[in-house]
């Protein structure tokens, strides 16, 4: 099946399960709240997540007040009253843990979904509705549109742009500033959480100031105020460009034309630099 014009096996359709709907799952909750849940807690500092939770269940976001982590079973979940139920789902929303759907969004892909929050399970995590959930918010990869001729072109400066344009990463690792060092042949970038440091090297050996948006390798970089680099997109050619918006597993390798992606880029404060790869 496709999600966002792009081919997912069917394999990548189980993994996604796996990470929505995991054997166990961590819930944050205040020393209050655990005292009132009377659950079983960790200290979230003692806590590692791998990344593809860290991922699913938006650790950036979680409030820091939320000191306190109860991992978690479907049963364990289901053991609590519904009352309690509900108060522990509520407070992941309000801490801002991720993963907490509510039904009436899948209510006509998925009949018998309850109304409010709730936590998915393997079986309600049909084809149909995983496409919806990861494609919410996102902007389709336009990969088949580009012709022939601007891929020959691109590939002396982006030998890899065309094998990573239109794909989901493996997991959770690859980010827009590996995305683009892979795309210009860097080996394993891809796949890695790319920091600003090893980019910014990248950037000092292999790149020049300047560049034109209708030319293949040129580098879309937004810095923040503060200097520090935020996002990064490559050129194609023929008005053309790849990037991935974010380092989520969930977030594909999108071809987007250059005015498509600089509007959905373009963020307060942030200002667009160009470089070109030599």
């Amino acid at each position: 099946m496709n999600v966002l014009n792009i081919p997912v096996s069917p394999a990548r359709l189980d993994a996604w399960r796996g990470w929505l709907a995991p054997a166990r799952q961590p819930f944050y909750l205040t020393e209050a709240e655990a005292r009132r849940l009377d659950l079983p807690t960790l200290a979230r500092a003692s806590v590692t997540l791998t990344p593809e939770e860290r991922d699913t269940f938006t650790l950036w976001n979680v409030a820091p007040v939320a000191e306190r982590l109860a991992w978690l079973t479907p049963a364990d979940v289901d053991a609590l009253t519904p009352a309690a139920r509900q108060e522990l789902l509520r407070a992941q929303v309000r801490h801002g843990r991720g993963n907490v759907p509510l039904g009436a969004r899948f209510a006509d892909l998925r009949p018998g979904l309850p109304a409010g929050r709730f936590l998915w399970r393997p079986g309600d995590l049909t084809g149909a509705v995983l496409a919806r959930l990861i494609g919410q918010g996102a902007r389709s990869c336009r990969r088949q549109e580009v012709p022939d001729p601007v891929w020959n072109a691109a590939a002396h400066a982006l030998p890899d742009a065309r094998t990573l344009a239109g794909t989901f990463p493996a997991g959770s690792a690859g980010n827009c500033f590996g995305t683009v060092m892979g795309a210009a042949g860097v080996p394993d970038a891809a796949r890695t959480w790319m920091q600003r440091e090893p980019f910014e090297a990248f950037l000092h050996g292999r790149t020049a100031l300047g560049g034109q948006d209708g030319q293949p390798g040129t580098l879309l970089l937004w810095r923040s105020g503060n200097g520090l680099a935020q996002h990064a997109a490559v050129t194609l050619g023929g008005g053309w460009a790849l990037h991935k918006p974010a380092q989520t597993w969930w977030t594909p390798r999108t071809v987007l034309s250059v005015t498509e992606l600089k509007t959905a880029t373009r963020t307060r404060g942030w200002r667009l630099e160009r470089r070109t790869l030599t």
